[in-house]
């Protein structure tokens, strides 16, 4: 987890993009998502899911894993569902990038790490300025996503940072499909029927 994959072609690479679920994707884990693709490659992908909540707090995953926190850190910090693969892995996406043990930078500024030292941190006041804490991860095989979009399940275009950090959580959906001019309340759940 330590290639940068900033500088590969854009082309046809959704790494540092949105995946934006279609309305009739009903999938419990994708119904409504919107995914951070941290890394997509020849051999497939994988991303984070930005917008889904539990009822887990940040105290809670600190208390499991035995991090003492210090004064003042949100202990109530929301932690969300990242997909799911591997739900009992935490994975914190963050700004800016600093430097954890185990962390692939996704963008200049935004990286993903899996290392225990970022939550000590993080229960310290020391962590990144942002940073969403998940459990699990989505992935897709080599070519899986591929098909996805072209059976139009994902819409997609380039990340805004604002929108993974700094707008509210049940706003996302809207707001990540508003960066292509989409009005996914006027899109029909069903595809493929006039």
């Amino acid at each position: 987890m330590t290639e940068n994959t900033q500088d590969k072609p854009a082309g046809d690479n959704l790494t540092g993009h949105f995946l934006i679920a279609m309305p009739s994707l009903n999938d419990g884990f994708f119904n409504h998502a919107v995914t951070y693709i941290c890394e997509h490659d020849e051999s497939g992908s994988f991303g984070l899911i930005i917008n889904q909540e539990t009822t887990i707090t940040l105290k809670q995953v600190l208390n499991e894993m035995k991090i003492e926190g210090g004064d003042n850190y949100n202990e109530d910090l929301s932690i969300f569902i990242g997909g799911p693969v591997d739900q009992g892995r935490g994975f914190i996406l963050h700004r800016p990038t600093g430097n954890w043990s185990s962390s692939l930078a996704v963008k200049n500024d935004v990286a993903l790490t899996t290392s225990k030292d970022i939550l000590q941190a993080i229960a310290n006041n020391e962590g990144p300025e942002d940073c969403i804490v998940a459990l699990g991860y989505a992935g897709w095989a080599a070519g899986q996503l591929e098909q996805e979009m072209a059976s139009n399940t994902w819409l997609s275009c380039p990340a805004d940072e604002q929108i993974i950090f700094n707008t509210p959580v049940e706003e996302r959906w809207k707001a990540a499909a508003k960066l292509i001019g989409v009005d996914l309340s006027l899109l029909s759940h069903d595809t493929g029927h006039a």
